[in-house]
């Protein structure tokens, strides 16, 4: 419309830097879970707490931005985490054979069976 506006698109670019890190991370859950279970929840939550430290510590915002996305994707792949275990024994997701018995125990049974 007019010849000395200009477009401002750092919105357009933080956008698709959260989608990419979201459709980054949806297969990354999935890939850890079936390789290392939900022990590997640790890992997301060691990264998300460096990520953050990153963030906070950057002095170009576009770069503390994405830093704080990745942070905070990781925090969620958490959760996720105990979520794709569910679905896997939904029968939704393939099981990896290697860890079946994470699979067969019963949602309450973390401890030891009771005595008879």
């Amino acid at each position: 419309m007019y010849a000395d506006a200009a477009m401002n698109y750092t919105g357009l670019l933080i956008g698709l830097a959260t989608f990419l890190c979201i459709g980054i991370f949806h297969p990354l859950v999935i890939k850890a879970e079936y390789y290392f279970g939900r022990r590997c929840w640790w890992g997301f939550l060691l990264a998300g707490i460096l990520l953050l430290a990153a963030s906070l510590a950057m002095r170009n915002v576009y770069a503390s931005i994405i830093l704080g996305v990745l942070s905070c994707s990781c925090f969620w792949s958490i959760l996720e985490i105990f979520e794709q275990h569910h679905r896997v024994r939904k029968g939704w997701f393939p099981m990896n054979p290697k860890r079946k018995g994470d699979y067969l125990q019963s949602e309450g049974s973390h401890t030891s069976s009771k005595r008879q």
